[in-house]
């Protein structure tokens, strides 16, 4: 296979492909798990709206607001993704164009176990409709999307 070539998706079911749009918190750096995360859904038919590392909030919510994702997932790796997810949530939820949209989030959300139940609860009260604990498998990704109701966007990513 030549570097240019994409692979072949390896959709076995029938639901529709979505539009994801992927991203860490402004704190976090690191890009790995969003590239992992990005060839896993792609592979699996979905089209992915990468943004990267360091992703200050308005970006995230301008980018949101013109591109209506089916979905979106914010991934941490940094230890700091409660206190950044907080913050995504709060201004996607702030827009009137963002506010419905699907939204889960994943990852190293805190330094240390110990209250990691109220994390997740702070990031449920904030909007997010999943809180994936580190570890968990991309999977639960693929179920969530298959999960959506109504008609997916249709749209490729830009």
């Amino acid at each position: 296979m030549t570097p240019s070539a994409r692979p072949q998706p390896l959709r076995s079911s029938p639901e529709p492909s979505r539009r994801v749009l992927l991203t860490t918190g402004s704190s976090d750096a690191h890009t790995w798990n969003l590239v992992h995360l990005q060839l896993f859904l792609e592979e699996h038919g979905h089209s992915v709206l990468n943004l990267g590392p360091c992703v200050p909030e308005q970006l995230l919510v301008d980018t949101a607001r013109m591109t209506s994702p089916d979905l979106v997932v914010l991934s941490s790796v940094n230890g700091h993704g409660h206190q950044d997810g907080l913050r995504a949530a709060r201004a996607l939820r702030a827009d009137r164009k963002t506010r419905t949209l699907p939204m889960v989030i994943g990852g190293l959300l805190g330094i240390s176990p110990e209250g990691a139940a109220t994390r997740t609860a702070e990031l449920l009260d904030a909007g997010y409709d999943e809180v994936y604990a580190d570890g968990t498998p991309p999977t639960a990704l693929l179920r969530r999307l298959a999960d959506l109701g109504g008609a997916c966007t249709g749209r490729a990513a830009a």
